[in-house]
């Protein structure tokens, strides 16, 4: 659907501009300031959870169910979304996601039992859903090839630079306010970013009154013919049955189960098992995903620059494979060190090497999608979500009956290392819908 039918609005036609823009680049920094909100959100509450724990009564399950409701809810919904982005542009789909997660963040804030906070996280799950698919539709709509990658891990560097900081700054603000105040700082920001992104953004850079010829051109030559303005009808069979796809969800789901512990449980396994307190948790919390913020960044470097110099599948295959390979061994190390501090360290490292291989993953679904970008990486970040789901719980079981921490970072490093297995199977030079039939 082209931005015309979209919006209505007197910019229908792009104003010619003289030299070379870099308008992409601004695109880019909307997403990362929208990664960064999204984590600030997400983090938060795994940072309150002892505080709301005593307040709402709450057991350790208990507590995890609340994460996996968020999760799940996120799940189920990804896919429809990502596909409406697909169809309507992703300028109305991303406003909306950001406003609705924002109330829901807000609303949070007046969880009163276990019931109510159930439901709060699984509405806030079921708005933000949808919210990275949707972003990877825009970047094959605004990036070429060569420079998705990058882009990838920049907006993901926001993400983790965001989860980062979150648990020194909640830390902070727990020092002067109520944890329900937090929530509601939280949720505020995200209303300025949507209000600032329906104004500005346009779905295709064509419509986009600041860029210029030669902008235009090299995007439009980058990204090829299969990114163009119209969907042609999406065969599910083909989807669903594709090996690539289906090997991108399941070395997802091993990365999004590993992941999902350190913005759940993370905190709690620190000051429980290894012994840290205050705002030495605080940093040992927050630094998987400092270290994120670098590998994310080198990740989608290194995926572009490969890919230039040795093709598709070694500058996306080779660096996810290696990626979660080493991340895998480097979690299970930390599992069985002694030392509180030295275990830490691997484990966060374990993290940010598990997280260096988002530019490539995700380069791989516009790669593979052609104009179906929201859908196919809605497929792949699926999978992510569900290992998300059971990861906290699975802990929690394990925890309650065995009065075991460790145990689930074995699991989650053995997870790792499968899922470096899955690269064998992907090949980013094969598109799911065969060009030669559209």
């Amino acid at each position: 659907m082209s931005e015309v039918s979209i919006t209505g609005e007197e910019d229908s036609a792009r104003q010619t501009v003289q030299g070379s823009s870099r308008v992409r680049y601004r695109v880019l920094g909307f997403a990362v300031c929208l990664a960064a909100i999204t984590y600030l959100d997400r983090v938060c509450i795994s940072i309150v959870a002892p505080q709301m724990m005593r307040d709402l009564s709450l057991t350790t399950l208990q507590m995890s169910f609340v994460f996996s409701a968020f999760t799940l809810a996120y799940a189920a919904f990804e896919i429809p979304t990502g596909l409406w982005g697909d169809r309507t542009g992703t300028r109305r789909v991303l406003t909306r996601i950001v406003l609705w997660w924002s109330i829901f963040t807000i609303a949070t804030a007046a969880a009163f039992n276990y019931a109510s906070l159930l439901v709060l996280r699984f509405l806030f799950g079921m708005g933000e859903a949808g919210a990275w698919p949707n972003v990877a539709r825009t970047f094959s709509r605004w990036f070429p090839t060569t420079e998705r990658g990058t882009a990838q891990g920049i907006f993901f560097m926001g993400a983790h630079l965001g989860g980062g900081v979150t648990p020194l700054l909640v830390t902070a603000l727990l020092a002067v306010v109520h944890w329900r105040v937090v929530f509601i700082l939280f949720g505020a920001v995200g209303f300025v970013w949507a209000i600032a992104w329906y104004r500005w953004f346009r779905d295709d850079p064509a419509y986009h009154s600041a860029v210029s010829e030669a902008e235009l051109m090299r995007i439009q030559k980058g990204r090829g013919a299969d990114a163009g303005n119209h969907l042609s009808g999406l065969d599910w069979k083909q989807l669903l049955t594709n090996r690539s796809l289906l090997a991108l969800c399941l070395m997802y789901f091993t990365q999004g189960y590993g992941f999902y512990f350190y913005i759940t449980w993370l905190p709690t396994y620190l000051e429980k098992e290894r012994g840290f307190t205050a705002t030495r948790l605080g940093i040992m919390a927050g630094l998987p995903l400092i270290l994120s913020v670098l590998a994310d960044l080198l990740g989608g470097i290194t995926t572009d620059q490969v890919t230039k110099r040795y093709g598709l599948r070694a500058g996306r295959c080779g660096v996810g494979g290696v990626a979660l390979f080493v991340a895998g061994v480097l979690l299970l190390a930390g599992a069985a060190v002694d030392n509180s501090l030295i275990a830490a360290l691997l484990i966060s490292f374990a993290a940010a090497t598990a997280n260096f291989l988002l530019g490539a993953s995700w380069g791989t679904c516009i790669d593979i999608a052609g104009e179906h970008a929201g859908v196919v990486s809605a497929c792949m970040n699926t999978a992510g979500q569900i290992g998300g789901v059971l990861s906290p719980v699975i802990l929690a079981l394990i925890v309650r009956n065995f009065s075991d921490w460790t145990s689930p970072l074995y699991l989650s490093g053995a997870l790792y290392l499968a899922g470096a297995l899955c690269w064998w199977f992907i090949d980013p030079r094969k598109p799911i819908v065969d060009k030669t039939v559209r």
